[in-house]
């Protein structure tokens, strides 16, 4: 049997590349697709719903060769796999949920998308999300690791406003996928920054108490950006899950 895929979905305000320093050994041994949600850039701009991006996920597994995966997300990421999982399980050997939650926004957490989505349209630029690097980030990495502030800040400095936009109306309807991943009976493992002020360990938490088959992996002294930030041990985690997808497929 042929290794199984992975797949990483990116975070918000960013693309692919903040998963390359994780991609680049997973490479070695196995298909790595690591796709900029909800579609390549360039291409038109589908409604703003992570359904739709997962479903175009959906598209790229089939395409690079049927599947099933492991799918790992970070942050937006994370809610593009749940869906993918409640729509498409058939594509979805194993779930890494990084630096995410499984449930709904609240009223006021989703107006505030909306707010600052209208902003970036009304400004035709990020300028409105640049700020968000100081919240992405651990107080140990805005500290200690100039370097990677600077170059997640020019990711979000390189982003199309549109497409900012788009993720904040897609991630504000998103519906609770608790029953989804409750009834996922694949290895789960889910990575969460000791810093992350963002989502939280009670969120990661929650989703280890609600799977099945959770292992729940705490990054020390990284924030919401733990892919990032300590790639090599988000790396390790996503390899371990793929190794687990691997032996329960015989």
């Amino acid at each position: 049997m042929t290794a199984t895929p992975i797949v990483l979905l990116h975070a918000f305000p960013l693309d692919h590349r903040m998963w390359d320093d994780v991609a680049r050994d997973l490479a070695r041994t196995r298909d790595v697709l690591a796709p900029d949600l909800p579609v390549a850039s360039g291409e038109p701009l589908p409604e703003p719903s992570l359904d739709v991006a997962a479903d175009r996920v959906a598209d790229a597994i089939r395409a690079a060769g049927g599947g099933p995966a492991v799918v790992a997300g970070l942050s937006m990421g994370g809610y593009v796999a749940l869906a993918l999982l409640e729509r498409h399980p058939e594509l979805v050997a194993g779930l890494a949920l990084v630096d995410t939650k499984v449930v709904a926004d609240t009223a006021d957490a989703a107006a505030n998308r909306r707010r600052v989505a209208d902003e970036v349209e009304a400004a035709g630029s990020v300028d409105p999300v640049r700020g968000m690097v100081d919240v992405l980030l651990g107080e140990t990495t805005r500290s200690a690791r100039p370097e990677v502030v600077e170059r997640v800040g020019a990711w979000i400095g390189e982003q199309d406003p549109a497409r900012v936009a788009w993720a904040q109306r897609a991630m504000s309807v998103r519906p609770d996928r608790t029953d989804a991943l409750r009834a996922f009976d694949g290895p789960v493992t889910v990575v969460v920054g000791d810093e992350d002020t963002v989502t939280g360990t009670d969120a990661a938490d929650h989703m280890v108490a609600t799977a099945a088959h959770a292992l729940l992996v705490v990054v020390p002294r990284v924030g919401h950006l733990s892919a990032v930030e300590d790639p090599a041990v988000v790396r390790s985690a996503v390899a371990e899950l793929a190794q687990r997808v691997d032996a329960a497929r015989g």
